[in-house]
């Protein structure tokens, strides 16, 4: 990533952060979590801010790494670490990660559409289809000093719980 790009994020996750999930300028109104993912091979911990679609119990996200024809690194270090964290609001919560695929990515990619028009030009302008990826709450938790809410609390369900 370069550095005005880590940068920009940077910016993203103090406000969010900050604000108890809220951000202004660009993303006001867009609702955002912070992924926490450590990197495929390399195994540093990363953070990604990302545009998100609440579905039931489920946040959904796109890989659409604004039309280029490669998918994100955060992408990748999915596949290799499914279960990461999220934070939403003011709130971390353990997920487990899947792509969607067939008649479900289709209906997930519609709304997305619906909601944000751009990604039908990204997703052809990168000359591949756009994963779309569900992140689910789970009882999983990795604990490195944050609270994690285990099993959805952010929707009313779950319990938190907290580090030693």
């Amino acid at each position: 990533m370069s550095t005005s790009a880590a940068d920009f994020n940077l910016r993203i996750i103090e406000e969010f952060r900050a604000n108890r999930g809220r951000v202004g300028g660009e993303f006001e109104g867009t609702p955002l979590l912070l992924l926490h993912h450590a990197g495929a091979r390399s195994h540093k911990e990363r953070i990604t801010p990302l545009g998100y679609l609440a579905e039931h119990e489920s946040y959904v996200v796109v890989a659409s790494n604004g039309g280029a024809r490669t998918n994100p690194h955060w992408y990748h270090n999915l596949k290799a670490r499914p279960n990461v964290l999220i934070e939403v609001g003011a709130e971390t919560i353990a997920i487990a990660s899947r792509e969607a695929a067939g008649d479900e990515r289709k209906r997930l990619f519609g709304t997305l559409v619906e909601r944000y028009p751009h990604l039908t030009e990204y997703e052809q302008k990168s000359g591949r289809v756009v994963p779309v990826i569900v992140l689910t709450p789970t009882a999983m938790a990795r604990l490195d000093g944050r609270t994690a809410v285990v099993g959805g609390a952010s929707r009313g369900l779950g319990r938190r719980i907290a580090s030693p």
